[in-house]
């Protein structure tokens, strides 16, 4: 029997809920990304410091059973008129080409350095961005590289601060998530290991927008903002990084300096920049409709990408205008994989005829929120499930005020029992998201 060919784009949040949830037995699914699994990205902070490995918090992407075939490539060009994806192979730069007959893209977006000069020259070297294992594996080392650094008794004392030096940019969960871990890292460990040097390190976060934590209720922002003033983590907001620039005095010795926007310069040894999301190139050169501002694919409510026939859609980060949270690109993947499955698999994908809207399906929640207690939709519906942010060891704060879900709305709570439902509720999707998962 022919199955039409669904191509999926990428192995985040959206994809990969899709191609685990999708019907093998009606559709040859296939995907084609440069990572070959699925990371848990809000664990990615605890990996960086070593609080967690960086096993526990990747599936392989050739787990899913039924698997048509995984492709360790980018994707670069598409062409619809022959229904085909040009792919580069991510080794040796081969390239090939993939059909489809239909086409989810997924591709997310990549870090936002607003051309702020030397940010993207120094990325891997004292730079570091926050997005991806291999990124933690850098931070991680290059940690441990100042630290063992800073021991050297040839050092002077200004080269030993500025190597001890740690700043981290953005004001968003994850950067504030990383900040606290690296707090919990500096506190538990380097004090054991590296006594002489605990009392010289200095953590600074610097947010341009005025708060942390924007779309947090305020009395949350501000129990987190006094947490981390409490742990004598220097908070500077209102103000951006605008230069990153690397110097050598006249002995020749190394020094990269973060100039900010109040006018200050922060020498400093590691920075995390975990400021803002920017589209990838395929999504700049595909060819497919865009926001002006934003540039993320146009969708519809059904996801499709307009003018198309419903052969294209798009989900995640990299598409329409919804915020890029990995609850609303898991949510999008059910959706789909519910209108492929009960709707979409009878429908003959090469005829000329537009591909008609789905029926309702059921509610693209998952654990620990059952299904049934939402009602069914045709459209896509994003359903807040609350927001939570983690602050290591000394708890977390979690804001309910805009959830949708039953009970939720308007509470907030903050300590050890946010920390317990930060944990179980990500806990409960990472159970979720692994290949035993009941997708129905």
């Amino acid at each position: 029997m022919h199955r039409p060919r669904v191509l999926i784009l990428g192995t985040g949040w959206g994809g990969n809920k899709l191609a685990r949830c999708l019907d093998k037995s009606l559709f040859d699914v296939r995907v084609v990304s440069p990572a070959n699994h699925f990371l848990f990205t809000s664990f990615l902070p605890s990996t960086a410091v070593g609080t967690l490995e960086f096993r526990a918090i990747q599936e392989p992407i050739r787990t899913i059973k039924g698997l048509g075939e995984y492709y360790q490539a980018k994707a670069r060009s598409l062409d619809f008129a022959s229904r085909t994806v040009t792919c580069e192979d991510i080794f040796k730069g081969a390239e090939f080409k993939v059909g489809f007959d239909y086409l989810v893209v997924g591709t997310g977006c990549k870090t936002n350095t607003f051309n702020t000069p030397g940010v993207a020259e120094r990325e891997g070297k004292e730079v570091f961005f926050l997005k991806h294992l291999f990124h933690a594996r850098q931070i991680r080392s290059r940690i441990l590289e100042c630290f063992e650094r800073a021991t050297n008794p040839t050092l002077p004392p200004a080269a030993v601060e500025r190597l001890l030096s740690f700043v981290v940019v953005g004001g968003g969960p994850t950067s504030c998530e990383f900040t606290t871990e690296l707090h919990d890292f500096l506190t538990q460990d380097v004090s054991r290991w590296y006594p002489d040097l605990a009392q010289k390190v200095r953590v600074t976060l610097v947010e341009a927008g005025p708060s942390l934590l924007g779309s947090f209720d305020k009395a949350l922002v501000t129990y987190y903002t006094s947490s981390l003033l409490r742990k004598q983590i220097d908070v500077r907001t209102h103000t951006a990084v605008t230069r990153v620039e690397e110097t050598h005095d006249e002995c020749g010795t190394h020094t990269t300096i973060a100039h900010l926007g109040d006018g200050s310069k922060l020498p400093f040894g590691t920075m995390v920049w975990s400021a803002g999301l920017a589209p990838v190139k395929f999504t700049q050169s595909c060819g497919l409709p865009t926001h002006a501002r934003t540039k993320r694919i146009l969708v519809d409510e059904f996801l499709r990408v307009e003018g198309l026939r419903g052969r294209v859609f798009a989900l995640g980060d990299c598409a329409g205008g919804l915020p890029p949270l990995a609850s609303v690109a898991e949510q999008q993947g059910q959706y789909l994989a519910d209108c492929f499955n009960t709707h979409y698999a009878t429908f003959d994908p090469s005829s000329d005829a537009d591909l008609p809207p789905p029926e309702p399906v059921p509610a693209p929640v998952g654990l620990p929120f059952p299904r049934f207690l939402f009602a069914k939709s045709a459209t896509f519906r994003y359903i807040s499930v609350g927001a939570m942010a983690s602050m290591g060891l000394s708890g977390g704060v979690v804001d309910m005020t805009k959830a949708d879900v039953v009970g939720g709305g308007g509470s907030t709570f903050t300590g050890f029992a946010a920390m317990l439902a930060w944990k179980g509720g990500y806990l409960s999707k990472q159970v979720a998201s692994t290949p035993l998962s009941d997708c129905t």
